[in-house]
């Protein structure tokens, strides 16, 4: 495509699931952000090399004025036809106000944003991950959960949270519920929003992990019916598939995508 209609958006897009998603959106124009402009620069250069039409800019995404800049950027090349966002931190971050801004309250902020550049059949697609399907319900944090933006939420969240692997459980958990908040107000301009949760994937981030922890990572993989771990294209070929009008009717909903691990290691709580 050479017009600069239908853009694919990508958040994290130098990292290694947004890696993988730019790889499966050859066929449409790509707008990559990143936190480091270096970064940014480096994957844009390397996908033009094999014939991508693709662009980037660095973006701070805990920060407003940041968020406005990347949106006018978007506005500037063409409509919006997914944000497909992958960035975010671990809860190897030892820092639960760090875990919960980036992971959860961005989100929010980004949702707010692209919402004014939402239109017909545009999606927005967030990454949750497999363990927030280990948070149960419960109202007294799910409220917090739901309203990030809200000057007490943390304090609130921090009642129930002991570390920064919980932080990170419980933030992806509010990814999932932020598609249920605004699936009607995107719902109302014939777009959609939706979720997707990865179980262990085998970026750099994990095989870092399998390092530092490979019993506990061994363990994992023969608790996976599929007795492997998920490779960074077996969650863009889900994305590239929501993103399509395939999944014209679903919005408002968590897709798992981690070989059936998640069912096993609740049977071990």
């Amino acid at each position: 495509m050479n017009n600069r209609k239908n853009l694919i958006v990508i958040t994290g897009g130098a990292g290694g699931i947004g890696t993988a998603c730019t790889k499966v959106f050859k066929d449409y124009p790509l707008i990559l952000t990143d936190y480091s402009q270096d970064a940014v620069d480096k994957a844009v250069d390397n996908l033009k090399k094999e014939g991508f039409d693709v662009t980037g800019i660095a973006c701070d995404i805990t920060d407003k004025k940041d968020i406005e800049k990347l949106t006018k950027y978007v506005a500037d090349q063409g409509s919006l036809k997914a944000l497909v966002h992958t960035a975010g931190v671990s809860g190897t971050v030892k820092d639960l106000r760090k875990v919960y801004t980036i992971d959860l309250v961005a989100t929010e902020l980004l949702v707010d944003a692209f919402y004014e550049l939402a239109a017909k059949d545009s999606v927005a697609i967030l990454l949750s991950s497999m363990m927030a399907h280990a948070v149960p319900p419960n109202e007294k944090y799910d409220d917090a959960l739901t309203n990030p933006q809200a000057p007490d939420s943390f304090d609130i969240l921090s009642q129930f949270v002991k570390d920064s692997d919980m932080m990170y459980n419980f933030a992806k958990r509010g990814v999932q519920l932020l598609t249920h908040k605004h699936a009607d107000k995107w719902g109302a301009k014939g777009a959609r929003i939706v979720s997707v949760s990865p179980g262990v994937i085998e970026t750099a981030m994990a095989l870092k992990a399998a390092e530092e922890h490979p019993e506990r990572m061994e363990l994992i993989k023969q608790a996976t019916p599929l007795k492997r771990n998920g490779q960074p294209e077996d969650v863009a070929d889900v994305i590239h598939f929501l993103a399509s009008d395939a999944a014209r009717f679903i919005t408002s909903t968590d897709i798992l995508v981690d070989g059936g691990v998640i069912h096993n290691i609740k049977k071990m709580y």
